[in-house]
């Protein structure tokens, strides 16, 4: 069973409400937006789960995402790299859907948390580490997430807003809350 929308609901996600849009915007623009967001569309998933665990919600994330990142993509001038503006659209949004909603996650509600976008059952280990993620500030989260996903220090500066220098000191204070957390456990 595949998670998330398959290329023909993602098309069929950007297209609505946006016609307007759509006839401004070239349909090689928007096959190159809908391809883009095919290829990256796990880091949506990762932004989402590690800050909501309803379903629900992560369906509406999901089409806010996609519909901030569509309405914002004509103002992407490939600066950097596409991923990386996407998951700062991505973070934007959630984080502006947090404060809005007022989300409170409960402890207890961890144990729903899902660590894959993907079928694969997560191994003990994955998914301690994914819990022990969840209990830090949204910043840190941010921070350490875009570190496993393989962004470099400066491109987690430009998506967070800090300097290399500050996002460094961060990365090693996290790892080592993240390393006693997981040996608590």
């Amino acid at each position: 069973m595949a998670i998330g929308p398959t290329y023909g609901q993602i098309k069929h996600l950007v297209g609505e409400g946006c016609s307007v849009r759509r006839e401004k915007e070239s349909m090689a623009s928007e096959r190159e937006f809908t391809n883009l967001i095919e290829e990256n569309r796990g880091i949506i998933f990762k932004v989402i789960r590690l800050y909501v665990n309803h379903e629900e919600d992560e369906r509406d994330l999901f089409q806010e995402i996609l519909f901030q990142a569509w309405r914002s993509y004509p103002n992407f001038k490939g600066q950097s790299k596409f991923s990386t503006w996407l998951y700062r659209v991505g973070l934007n949004t959630v984080l502006t859907f947090k404060r809005r909603a007022q989300l409170v996650v409960p402890h207890e509600d961890l144990s729903l948390l899902k660590v894959s976008s993907g079928d694969k059952i997560p191994s003990e280990e994955t998914e301690a580490l994914y819990i022990a993620i969840r209990e830090l500030n949204e910043i840190d989260r941010m921070i350490v997430t875009l570190h496993l996903d393989g962004y470099e220090n400066e491109e987690i500066a430009e998506i967070s807003g800090l300097t290399k220098n500050n996002t460094a000191v961060k990365l090693h204070r996290i790892k080592e809350t993240l390393t006693k957390k997981l040996k608590d456990l």
